[in-house]
């Protein structure tokens, strides 16, 4: 709300530069606001009495729209996956928990994908060991949690995991 739209008997000032001028009437800040050719913006009204600026409304949106467009950009917690292979290297599982570790920090959750063809699915123990040897390194470089424990699917090895 604005200028008029501003329905309090009473506000907390604060001018431009951010320095507070107390509680005002509300005609006094219109006034000010009216001298300065600036509006009187409210910012919140879940205070008693509502917090108003002294500011030009135009800039005060675009900060706000600006505001919200940076928050929306990464939200976190998305869901990233992960896939390993049955004969995947020792070295490669480093390299895939260095990318995990990423991932963790910033704040996503991360799908762990074995999937297995053939022969593979007879022996999903060694399949279970490789992941548990994954998740050996991994904790080596970040705390987790395991947020769904090793499931066995049709096509192969799945579980989620978070940072801890």
């Amino acid at each position: 709300m604005t200028n008029n739209q501003i329905r309090a008997s009473e506000v907390r000032l604060i001018d431009e530069t951010g320095r507070q001028l107390g509680v005002v009437e509300l005609e006094k800040a219109l006034r000010l606001a009216r001298e300065r050719n600036l509006d009187l913006i409210q910012v919140t009204e879940k205070v008693t009495p509502p917090v108003c600026k002294l500011g030009n409304y135009g800039k005060f949106l675009y900060r706000e729209e600006k505001k919200e467009k940076a928050a929306k950009k990464h939200k976190g917690g998305e869901l990233k996956g992960i896939r390993l292979t049955y004969n995947i290297s020792s070295h490669d599982l480093e390299v895939k928990a260095k990318q995990a570790e990423k991932f963790l920090l910033k704040g996503d959750k991360i799908r762990i994908e074995m999937r297995l063809f053939g022969r593979e699915k007879g022996l999903s123990e060694f399949a279970k060991q490789k992941i548990a040897q994954f998740l050996e390194i991994l904790k080596g470089l970040a705390s987790i949690k395991i947020e769904r424990d090793l499931k066995k699917e049709p096509r192969g090895l799945t579980m989620i995991i978070s940072k801890g």
